[in-house]
């Protein structure tokens, strides 16, 4: 869609009971029509965002809207791109959230809210895709370590649940990882850990890191290092963590603690030091699990409120407590995100990329070249060669697998598919689909090679796929001075023999019926017998039509020999490089292999029909006169070519 200064932007994450929302900053973009869409930009001030309570998923679209209101954006200004990072997963139209188990749907809501764009994606996601935007100072360290240059990067998070995601190198450039890392099994270090976790096994079938490792989990720690899960309920995580704080501003340990300290400040203060060396142990067990070379960072609702006393739990040395692989560990940083809503510069980040691989409609002609163009610069290096090689072929592109692109770009096969999803395709077919819109107004040339064990459905569409694709392809080859030529012998033919051979017969009856409604005198003959004996009787004026997929079958060469020397002209439609193409008169070129000989040539009869129709289509349109028709009566060739009868 073209770019405009009201092409307003919006960024938005739904935490349990309260929205964040914040108007995405933009860079200024000319209005010109084809131009990309204002990018929003990875940095944010607190000032940028403001906090509304939104206690249940069905109220969110009209927090939204009073959010909007209030910053200005009434329905002459309002949003028109949504990015929308949610504590949950989304699963095509429908997102799921864990906690609450409440559902959305994405198109649904953004009907609602009368938006071009909605993109809703995993809080953790977004998050993840904010870590190589975020500076020096919006995280602190804990403990030593060097990131690797290039390294992949863990995350993980303590909230409500546990997110774990990371990013992944791939060349010049990283992917984001989706991960349910959080739910993998808890394994305790120290009695006190094997003490909750048997008290969990009396809550929980399964006990996962989620479970112990979240707001929830502190709180049952906090209950069960008290008087067990029968007291009194455990006060909110938030409350927790303030009194380790308050414990820890008097300078007393927990084991310490003496006379009325001792109560729920040392209770909390020892609770929490607890969960930090959990969270030292499933964040040693990410970085094992992704080999992150690159460092882990701690992000989430729940542990920037830690502060100091993450790293006074033990955290670092709980990390490093992994046995043969504690070197391995005490090379890898583990940093805590202490920047104010750093999900937002993620979300920009693939706000801003959606948009632009959204920007042109597709099925333009020569559109999506045209962007691919004005994108080149963005894109990495590698993907840069596959433009170039895709902007250099776009029609061979087409046909190329994936392993011909490649060799050709001098990429690897991931690359190309990358390429893809860089411009918003699910990949290498989807982008075919829509570079073959843009190029020939319809769809992809692809084969499909069906197998023995395909369903109904597979086998339905590859055969199809595989004849339109022909067809499309015959359609682009056209040899268009060879078909006038054609249509210009059979118009003033005396006389017209179809030759073909089973298979192909049937195209050269199919050819036969519709000459004869032009009165011209036609035959089709099977017999090549018979077909080299009518050949001995035609003369100049007459034309056979030599129908044949491989154009090599000796009997049919013979009488195509003997129609020429009786000064017939030929016109074969068959392959370009047969023999049958070099000896007549015009070649009508169908140039296509079938995937299996046991399959017969089907599309290739198709195509032979179709070439039949071309050249009866000509002849109609130029032929003079009123033309017969089956059942006596006089029509014109507009009415004949309707084949309304």
């Amino acid at each position: 869609m073209p770019s405009s200064q009201d092409d307003i932007c919006m960024l938005a994450l739904l935490t349990p009971g309260q929205l964040a929302v914040a108007r995405a900053p933009s860079t200024a973009s000319a209005a010109s029509a084809g131009s990309e869409p204002i990018a929003p930009i990875a940095s944010f001030s607190p000032a940028d965002v403001s906090v509304w309570p939104c206690l249940q998923v069905a109220e969110l679209g009209r927090v939204l809207k009073q959010a909007w209101q209030a910053l200005g954006l009434t329905a002459g200004r309002a949003p028109r791109h949504l990015a929308l990072a949610i504590a949950g997963s989304v699963q095509g139209d429908t997102v799921l959230f864990t906690q609450s188990g409440e559902r959305l749907s994405v198109e649904a809501l953004r009907l609602g809210l009368q938006l071009d764009t909605l993109l809703v994606v995993n809080d953790f996601t977004a998050l993840a895709m904010a870590l190589p935007h975020l500076a020096e100072s919006d995280s602190i360290a804990l403990g030593d370590g060097v990131a690797q240059p290039g390294g992949v990067i863990g995350l993980i998070g303590p909230g409500e649940g546990l997110g774990v995601s990371g990013l992944i190198p791939a060349e010049d450039r990283r992917i984001t990882l989706g991960s349910e890392g959080g739910h993998i099994s808890f394994a305790p270090s120290d009695e006190t850990e094997l003490r909750i976790l048997q008290a969990a096994w009396r809550q929980w079938p399964h006990v996962s890191a989620e479970r112990l490792v979240s707001a929830e989990g502190l709180r049952f720690i906090w209950q069960v290092l008290g008087d067990g899960l029968a007291s009194a309920p455990a006060p909110s995580a938030a409350a927790i963590i303030e009194q380790a704080h308050r414990f820890a501003a008097q300078g007393l340990a927990p084991a310490a603690a003496q006379g009325e300290t001792r109560g729920d400040l040392a209770r909390s203060a020892e609770a929490v030091a607890v969960f930090g060396r959990m969270l030292g142990t499933v964040t040693a067990d990410t970085a094992l699990m992704l080999g992150a070379l690159g460092g882990v960072y701690l992000g989430g609702e729940l542990v920037p409120r830690l502060g100091g006393l993450l790293a006074a739990s033990g955290f670092r040395a709980r990390f490093e407590a992994k046995g043969r692989f504690s070197s391995y560990l005490a090379q890898v940083p583990t940093r805590l995100i202490t920047a104010p809503h750093p999900v937002f510069a993620g979300l920009g980040v693939l706000l801003a990329h959606h948009l632009r691989s959204g920007a042109v409609p597709v099925a333009q002609d020569g559109a999506l070249l045209a962007r691919i163009r004005g994108l080149r610069d963005e894109l990495s290096r590698a993907e840069q060669r596959v433009a170039d090689h895709l902007l250099a072929h776009p029609r061979a592109f087409m046909n190329e697998p994936v392993a011909e692109i490649a060799r050709q770009a001098e990429v690897s096969q991931p690359t190309v598919i990358r390429f893809c999803r860089s411009l918003g395709f699910e990949g290498l077919s989807d982008f075919k689909l829509k570079l073959a819109s843009g190029l020939t107004g319809t769809i992809p040339l692809r084969h499909s090679q069906v197998m023995v064990d395909d369903a109904a459905p597979d086998l339905s569409a590859k055969v199809l796929d595989n004849t339109v694709s022909a067809i499309v392809a015959m359609r682009d080859g056209l040899n268009g001075q060879a078909i006038e030529r054609a249509i210009a012998l059979l118009r003033q033919a005396r006389r017209v023999e179809f030759h073909g051979v089973g298979n192909s017969h049937i195209v050269a009856v199919d050819g036969q019926y519709k000459f004869l409604r032009f009165g011209i005198p036609a035959m089709a003959h099977a017999d090549s017998a018979l077909q080299a004996m009518a050949a001995d009787l035609l003369g100049p004026g007459d034309v056979v039509v030599a129908v044949s997929r491989s154009g090599a079958m000796p009997e049919l060469l013979v009488s195509v020999g003997k129609a020429l020397k009786a000064g017939a002209a030929v016109v074969a439609i068959t392959a370009s490089d047969s023999p049958l193409a070099r000896e007549a008169t015009v070649t009508l070129a169908v140039d296509h292999v079938e995937g299996r000989t046991e399959q017969l040539s089907m599309v290739s009869r198709v195509l032979h029909l179709l070439m039949i129709d071309v050249l009866a289509v000509g002849v109609a349109m130029n032929r003079p006169g009123p033309l017969k028709s089956p059942f006596g009566l006089r029509e014109d060739a507009a009415s004949w070519i309707s084949h309304a009868r």
